[in-house]
C-alpha cells in the first residue's frame, strides 16, 4: 500500500492506466497538487431531499433512523460535514505509480513526529466523515478501507484538510493496515428497513465479515508494525430495551435480535484479544448520534420547522443520545488512551425520555412539540423492530467518564443549541 506525503511535498501525477476510472483519479490528484486552494466541487455529495409529502412519511423516516442508531449509528449515510479545505493529498492505497512512500516509511515518520496513522472502515458514514475530518485537521494520516474507492473519495472530499488520506479497496486492506497505529471499524449494512429473514441475515453477515477481515489482517501484521488498537463499532442495542433499568458497560446483553447482532459483532472483534493480545480492543456501544445533517435529528427537524413535530409513541421511552462531536471525541480518546478497552458506551451522561427530547427540540427551534407519531404507524412500518424504537433504553457512559473523557455536551439543551444555532 502506498500513500501521498503531506502538503509541504509535491504529489507525483498518477500514470494513466488506460481506463476511465484511472483517468479521473489522475485529474483529481493533479488538481489537488497543483491548486491546493482551489474550490472543491461541492456538488459531489448533494444533500438528501428533505421535502415532506405527508406526516406519515416523516414518521417512517424518523422511526427508521432511530432504529438504525440502536444497531449501528455509524452505518447511517449522511452528507459529509463541511470541513476546512486545505492541502490534504490524495492517492489510492497500493497505487505503485503514485511516487509516495511505502506504509512502513510512513509509519516510521508518524511515530517520530507524534502524529497517528489510522485506518478506518465506514469512513463515509455519519460518524466516519467527521472522524476523518478531525484526524486530518490534526495533521494525522488516514487510510480509508472501503468497498468502492471512487465513491468513498467523492463522499469525503469535503473532509480534506492537512495530513494525508489514502484509499484501499478490499484486496488491499491487509497491506493498508500494516504500520497503522490504530484501526477504527465503523462498517455495517444499514438496517433502516423492514426486516425479512434475508435482510436480517445480511445485517448480521455484513458486520461479522468486515470485522473478521480487519481482525485477521491485524493479527497477521509483523509484530513491529502491528496496530496498537482496534476500535470497533457496536451499539447500545446490545442491552435490549427497558423503561426502568439503567445500563452501564457491566450490564448483561439483551435477548432480542439487535442484541444478538451486537453480541456477535463484539465477539468477532474480541477474538483479536486471543490472536493478537498486544492489540487493545475497544467496543464502541454507540447511542443515538445527533447532528443537523443526518441521523435521527436530521429527519426530525423538517416536521418541527413546519409546526408538526412530536415524539414517537407515548414519548416515555428512553432516548440515550450523544452529540456527534462527542461521539468522535470518544473514538479519538479510545485511540490514544490505553486505559480504555472492552465495551465503552458512547452516550451523553444525561439521557432523556423521547418526550423530553422533543420538548427540548421545540424550545430550541421556537416550535411546538404536540403531534406524536402513533404506535400503530411505527409497528406497521417496522414490524419486529417497532418494539426497539418504542421502548428504548437508559444508558450511562461509565467507562468514558472513568477514563477521564470530558464531554463537550452533557445536556440535551446544550447539544441542540450548538447544533441548531
Amino acid at each position: 500500500m502506498t500513500s501521498v506525503p503531506v502538503a509541504s511535498r509535491s504529489i507525483a501525477p498518477c500514470v494513466a492506466r488506460g481506463s476511465a476510472r484511472d483517468a479521473r483519479s489522475r485529474v483529481a490528484a493533479r488538481t489537488i497538487a497543483d491548486a491546493p486552494r482551489a474550490r472543491l466541487d461541492r456538488g459531489v455529495s448533494a444533500t438528501l431531499a428533505r421535502g415532506l409529502e405527508s406526516r406519515s412519511a416523516t414518521g417512517r423516516h424518523v422511526a427508521a433512523s432511530l432504529l438504525s442508531s440502536l444497531a449501528s449509528c455509524a452505518s447511517l449515510a449522511a452528507r459529509p460535514p463541511a470541513a476546512r479545505r486545505g492541502r490534504a493529498q490524495v492517492a489510492r492505497a497500493g497505487d505503485a505509480s503514485s511516487g509516495a512512500p511505502s506504509s512502513s516509511s510512513a509509519s516510521a515518520s508518524s511515530s517520530s513526529s507524534g502524529k497517528m496513522r489510522v485506518a478506518i472502515s465506514g469512513a463515509s458514514g455519519f460518524v466516519g466523515t467527521r472522524l476523518v475530518a478531525k484526524l486530518l485537521a490534526g495533521g494525522n494520516d488516514v487510510v480509508v478501507l472501503t468497498r468502492d474507492v471512487e465513491k468513498a473519495r467523492a463522499a469525503l472530499r469535503n473532509s480534506f484538510s492537512s495530513g494525508t488520506i489514502a484509499f484501499a479497496d478490499p484486496s488491499r486492506w491487509s497491506a493498508a493496515i500494516v504500520g497503522c497505529d490504530g484501526v477504527v471499524n465503523l462498517a455495517g449494512e444499514p438496517i433502516s428497513t423492514r426486516w425479512s429473514p434475508a435482510i436480517k441475515a445480511e445485517i448480521m453477515a455484513s458486520r461479522i465479515k468486515a470485522t473478521k477481515r480487519i481482525a485477521d489482517a491485524i493479527a497477521a501484521c509483523p509484530a513491529e508494525k502491528k496496530p496498537r488498537a482496534l476500535i470497533n463499532a457496536s451499539a447500545i442495542g446490545f442491552y435490549g430495551v427497558s423503561e426502568n433499568r439503567v445500563f452501564d458497560e457491566s450490564a448483561p446483553a439483551g435477548g432480542d435480535y439487535l442484541s444478538k447482532v451486537c453480541q456477535a459483532w463484539e465477539s468477532t472483534a474480541r477474538e483479536l484479544e486471543r490472536t493478537s493480545p498486544e492489540t487493545r480492543v475497544v467496543l464502541l456501544r454507540l447511542g443515538i448520534v445527533l447532528d443537523r445533517d443526518g441521523g435521527a435529528l436530521g429527519k426530525m427537524l423538517p416536521t418541527f420547522q413546519i409546526f408538526a413535530g412530536g415524539p414517537m409513541g407515548d414519548g416515555a421511552q428512553w432516548f440515550s443520545w450523544i452529540h456527534r462531536e462527542d461521539a468522535v471525541g470518544i473514538i479519538l480518546e479510545s485511540l490514544s488512551n490505553v486505559t480504555l478497552r472492552g465495551p465503552v458506551n458512547v452516550t451523553a451522561p444525561n439521557p432523556v425520555r423521547m418526550g423530553e427530547m422533543c420538548a427540548a427540540l421545540g424550545r430550541t427551534l421556537g416550535r411546538p412539540s404536540w403531534l406524536p407519531v402513533p404506535d400503530f404507524a411505527i409497528q406497521a412500518l417496522l414490524g419486529e423492530g417497532a418494539t426497539v424504537v418504542l421502548q428504548g433504553q437508559k444508558v450511562e457512559p461509565s467507562a468514558a467518564l472513568a477514563a477521564g473523557y470530558k464531554f463537550k455536551y452533557e445536556r440535551i439543551d446544550d447539544a441542540l443549541g450548538d447544533i441548531l444555532r
